[in-house]
C-alpha cells in the first residue's frame, strides 16, 4: 500500500513494505527517487536492519547460535504498519514476529518516520529494544536517486561535493566481504569526486570510513541541480550503481555496520559498528535529502 505525502507543492509516495519513500517530487514535478527498473536494479530506496551488506556464507551467531539472513537483512521485505501520520509525514512500524525471529531471535520495534521538509525530505529510524536482554543491530539507507536528473545529461555530467576537503581510501570488497584492511586511495585531499561507471564496474562500491564530512552534494555540472543528502550520526557512507549496467541512478548509503570482513568473528557483535542497546533502551539515527 502506498501512502501519498503533500507539502508546499512538493509531494512524496511512501510504500508500506519495507516503510520506503518510493518517490519525491518537487514542484515542478521533477522526480528525484530511482523507479526501480528492473533492467537495472528493481531497488528504489531499502531499509537495511539488522544487517547491512552480506555476512559470511549467509550465516552469522547470536549468543552462540547460528542463524541464516540474507543480504541487508529482512526489513526491507516486510510490511510495516502505520501508526500516525499526518500531510506531509507519516511513522510506519515492524515488530517482531514468528518469521523475523527465526531469523533474529530478539523482540524489537522498529520505526520509520518519513517526512517531507521545506527543501526536501528526512527519513529517521528508531530501534527500541522491548526484551529482556540486549538488542545488536547494524541499520543503513540504500536510497536511490535518478542520476542524471535531466534529460541531455549523462551519468559523467554529475559529480559527489563534500563540504570538507578529504583524504580518504575506499575499502574494498572481495566476494560481498570487507577485504580490511585492504584499501584503494579515491578521495585524495579533494572535496570533488567526479562520477564515472569505471569506479562501480572495477570495485561495485565505493565505501568510506571516517569522512570529515557530515553531508554530501550529488551535483549536476551542467544545471546545478542535484540532491544534499546530511549523514549525522552514521560513521560510514557508500556509494553504488549496478557494474557493468550503466544505469542512470546512484545510490547514496549510510552506514551503522557494514558487510562482513574477512577477519570477522563469528558473533554478530564481532560487526563493525554494530549497536547493542539495553533493555529499555532506544536509538534513532536520521538523515535527511535536500534538493537543489
Amino acid at each position: 500500500m502506498e501512502l501519498e505525502l503533500k507539502r508546499g507543492g512538493r509531494t512524496a509516495r511512501v510504500e508500506t513494505l519495507g516503510g520506503e519513500l518510493v518517490s519525491y517530487r518537487d514542484e515542478r514535478g521533477l522526480e528525484y527517487i530511482w523507479g526501480g527498473d528492473p533492467a537495472y536494479w528493481p531497488g528504489r530506496n531499502p531499509l537495511l536492519f539488522p544487517i547491512v551488506g552480506m555476512l559470511k556464507e549467509g550465516k552469522i551467531r547470536f549468543d552462540g547460535r547460528e542463524y541464516a539472513m540474507e543480504r541487508h537483512g529482512f526489513a526491507r521485505r516486510r510490511k510495516f504498519t502505520p501508526a500516525a501520520r499526518g500531510e506531509d509525514w507519516v511513522r510506519l512500524e515492524l515488530r517482531e514476529s514468528a518469521e523475523t525471529l527465526a531469523l533474529y531471535p530478539y523482540p524489537f520495534r522498529l520505526a520509520v518516520e518519513q517526512r517531507l521538509t521545506d527543501t526536501g525530505f528526512s527519513t529517521a529510524v528508531t530501534v527500541a529494544n522491548p526484551g529482556e536482554g540486549p538488542l545488536p543491530f547494524c541499520l543503513g539507507a540504500h536510497t536511490g536517486f535518478r542520476c542524471p536528473l535531466e534529460a541531455g545529461e549523462r551519468f559523467e555530467d554529475y559529480e559527489l561535493v563534500f563540504p570538507e576537503r578529504e583524504s580518504c581510501p575506499t575499502l574494498l570488497l572481495r566476494d560481498g566481504l570487507l577485504d580490511r584492511p585492504a584499501a584503494l586511495p579515491c578521495l585524495e585531499d579533494t572535496d570533488t569526486l567526479p562520477l564515472d561507471y569505471r569506479w562501480f564496474d572495477a570495485l561495485d562500491t565505493l565505501i568510506f570510513e571516517g569522512l570529515r564530512s557530515r553531508s554530501v552534494t550529488l551535483r549536476s555540472r551542467k544545471s546545478g541541480r542535484g540532491v544534499r543528502v546530511s549523514f549525522d550520526g552514521f560513521p560510514m557512507l557508500a556509494f553504488w550503481t549496478m557494474p557493468g549496467k550503466k544505469a542512470p541512478y546512484l545510490c547514496i548509503e549510510p552506514w551503522h555496520g557494514c558487510a562482513a570482513g574477512t577477519a570477522e568473528g563469528p558473533e554478530f557483535t564481532d560487526k563493525a559498528h554494530c549497536i547493542v542497546l539495553a533493555p529499555g533502551e532506544s536509538r534513532t539515527l536520521a538523515y535527511r535529502a535536500d534538493t537543489l
